[in-house]
C-alpha cells in the first residue's frame, strides 16, 4: 500500500462549476475531481465547490458530501426545510446512489456484496478500516460491467458500486478488501494501481431521491469521464 501522500491541492478550474439542475429548493452539481467539497482548515485549501455555488447561489448549502478525489453527482440545499429534508432522505436510506469504479485485477465474480464494518484508522487519518469490534455496519453491492486489460498490461474491472450505507471512503476501502483498490486510489492502492491512474477511478453517476418539497421523484445522471 502507498504511504500517506503530502496533501497538494490544486482544484481543477474548468469547469469551474457545472450546475446541473437547479430550482427554488435545490441545485444538483457534477463536482469535479480534485475539487472539495467544503473548505479545508488552511487558506490555500479554501477554494471548494460550496464557495464557487456559493458565489452565485449564496444560501446554498450542502447535505452530503464526495471525496475530494471522486467526481459526480451532489445536490445542495437553497433554503433551511429544504436542508432538514434531504437530510432525513440520506440518514433514513431513502435515496438511492451507484458509482463507477474501474479496480486494479479481474474481478473473480460477476455481482456480490461487501457487508464489512468500518471505522477512522485514527493514527493514519483520514484513512479508514474494517474493524469487526468498533466499525460502523456498511454495506456495498457491486456488478462487473467489463473485465478489461490496458496497452500497459495492467487488469482492471470496471464495475458499478451500489453503496446501502454512507460511510467514509466506504467504496474505497470495501473494494480494498476485496483485494482489488480503485485505480488512481493514492490512500489505498498499492504502487501498480496508483501510477495506472492520474486521478481517482471513482465516479457518482446517479441519485434518485424525492423533492424535499414537492415529493416527486427525481433522477439525476451523469456521464462516467473516464469511460
Amino acid at each position: 500500500m502507498a504511504p500517506n501522500p503530502e496533501f497538494v491541492y490544486c482544484p481543477p478550474m474548468s469547469p469551474y462549476l457545472e450546475i446541473i439542475y437547479r430550482d427554488n429548493d435545490i441545485v444538483v452539481l457534477n463536482k469535479q475531481s480534485g475539487l472539495l467539497t467544503v473548505s479545508g482548515r488552511l487558506p490555500a485549501h479554501k477554494d471548494c465547490l460550496q464557495s464557487r455555488v456559493n458565489k452565485v447561489l449564496p444560501t446554498a448549502t450542502v447535505v452530503h458530501r464526495l471525496d475530494m478525489a471522486t467526481s459526480g453527482i451532489l445536490i445542495m440545499a437553497l433554503h433551511k426545510p429544504a436542508h432538514v429534508a434531504i437530510s432525513r432522505m440520506f440518514q433514513q436510506r431513502e435515496t438511492k446512489k451507484s458509482y463507477i469504479a474501474r479496480v486494479y485485477g479481474h474481478m473473480k465474480d460477476d455481482k456480490g456484496s461487501v457487508d464489512q464494518p468500518l471505522i477512522c484508522d485514527w493514527p493514519n487519518r483520514p484513512r479508514q478500516m474494517v474493524d469487526h469490534e468498533r466499525g460502523k455496519q456498511s454495506l456495498t453491492h457491486y456488478q462487473v460491467l467489463s473485465r478489461d486489460t490496458d496497452a500497459n498490461s495492467v487488469p482492471s474491472t470496471l464495475v458499478e458500486l451500489t453503496p446501502i450505507t454512507g460511510r467514509s471512503h466506504q467504496l474505497r476501502v470495501h473494494m480494498l478488501f476485496l483485494g482489488h483498490p480503485i485505480l488512481g486510489d493514492r490512500l489505498y492502492s498499492h504502487e501498480s494501481a496508483v501510477t495506472a491512474s492520474s486521478r481517482l477511478l471513482l465516479h457518482a453517476q446517479m441519485l434518485e431521491l424525492a423533492h424535499p418539497c414537492t415529493e416527486k421523484t427525481l433522477t439525476f445522471k451523469v456521464p462516467c469521464p473516464f469511460l
